[in-house]
C-alpha cells in the first residue's frame, strides 16, 4: 500500500488504511496526530482545520516509515523517540520501559503524602527512564533523590532525561538483588520502586508491542519466586533505614502475598492500594 499523494487527506487515510486491524480505531488516530506533530510540526488543531494542504516529500517519508514500524508493532513511543510522564517529556528506548499511568498513580500518592516534608531523602529503585525520580524532583524541589537501576543502558537514559528536565538526581548502578551492592543505599525517608513484578506464565497475555521492544528484565520475574524483588527491597529498607515509608507498585494478584510478607517482616501500616480502575497495584508500609 502507498500514499495517494502528500495531500493531508491522503496522508491520514492512509495511516487508517495501514494501521486497520493492527490497533483499535481510536489509538490509530492518536498515532496519526502524533506523528503529525512530530515529523509535521502541525497540532490536531491544525490538521483537523486542514491549515496546511500538502506536507513536504522529507515529512511523507517519516510518516510512511513510522507506519511501516507501528505496523510491525514497535511502540509509537519508541518511534517518537520520547512519552508523556506526569507532565514531562521523557526519551525512551529498548533500554527502559515506557512509563505506564499506573506509575504516575504512585507518584502521585507520594507527592501527595510527603509534598510538605522538607529535606526528604528519597530512593528510587529500579529506576529505568528515571521518570519515578525526575517527577519526584521536580514537585519535591527540596528533596534529595538517588535512583538506583542494574542497567548501564537505562542509566545513561535516565541521566539524558534529568538532564533534559533539569533536575538534579543522584544516580548509582547497583544490583538491588545483591546485599553486597546496598552499602550506598542508606538513611532514605521514603523507598520507591516499580520493580518487575509480572510473572512468567503472563507472557501469553503481554502484546507483541511490549514482547519484542521493551527489557525483560524490567518486567518479569518466575512464578516460583514471584515477590523476589520485593522480599530484596523490604530487606534494603529494615537493614539499611532505621525509618522510612515505602511505595511500590504491585502485580494485582500478589496483594496479599505481599501483606504476609509485611507481617512476617513485622512491617508497619501496611497495606494495599487499588489504582483508577479498581485493581489493587500499591503497596504502602512503614519502618
Amino acid at each position: 500500500m502507498k500514499v495517494a499523494s502528500n495531500k493531508i487527506a491522503d496522508v491520514r487515510r492512509y495511516i487508517k488504511e495501514g494501521l486497520q486491524g493492527v490497533y483499535p480505531v481510536e489509538e490509530v488516530q492518536s498515532f496519526a496526530f502524533m506523528l503529525f506533530e512530530q515529523f509535521c510540526g502541525m497540532s490536531m488543531a491544525q490538521v483537523l482545520a486542514q491549515t496546511r494542504e500538502t506536507i513536504n516529500e522529507s515529512e511523507l517519508l517519516l510518516v510512511y516509515d513510522a507506519v511501516k514500524e507501528l505496523q510491525l508493532q514497535r511502540p509509537i513511543q519508541h518511534i517518537l523517540g520520547h512519552t508523556r510522564f506526569y507532565g514531562l517529556n521523557l526519551k525512551v528506548n529498548q533500554h527502559v520501559l515506557i512509563p505506564r499511568p499506573e506509575t504516575e498513580e504512585l507518584v502521585e500518592m507520594v507527592i501527595k503524602q510527603n509534598y510538605y516534608k522538607p529535606q526528604l531523602k528519597i530512593l528510587d529503585i529500579g529506576t529505568g527512564s528515571g521518570c519515578i525520580a525526575i517527577a519526584l524532583k521536580k514537585n519535591m524541589p527540596d528533596a534529595h533523590i538517588t535512583a538506583v537501576d542494574i542497567s548501564g543502558e537505562a542509566l545513561a537514559v535516565a541521566r539524558q532525561n534529568a538532564d533534559a528536565n533539569d533536575t538534579e538526581i543522584h544516580f548509582v548502578q547497583a544490583d538491588i538483588l545483591n546485599p553486597s551492592e546496598w552499602a550506598p543505599l542508606t538513611d532514605f525517608d521514603l523507598v520507591v520502586s516499580n520493580p518487575p513484578y509480572v510473572l512468567e506464565t503472563e507472557k501469553a497475555l503481554m502484546h507483541a508491542n511490549v514482547l519484542n521492544f521493551e527489557p525483560h528484565a524490567a518486567l518479569f520475574v518466575p512464578d516460583r519466586d514471584a515477590l523476589l524483588f520485593y522480599k530484596a527491597i523490604f530487606g534494603l529498607a529494615k537493614s539499611k533505614n532505621k525509618r522510612c515509608s515505602m511505595y511500590t507498585e504491585i502485580n494485582e494478584s500478589k496483594g496479599a502475598d505481599l501483606m504476609q510478607l509485611a507481617q512476617l517482616l513485622d512491617l508497619k501500616y501496611a497495606k494495599v492500594e487499588k489504582d483508577m480502575h479498581g485493581k489493587e497495584r500499591f503497596f504502602v508500609a512503614k519502618i
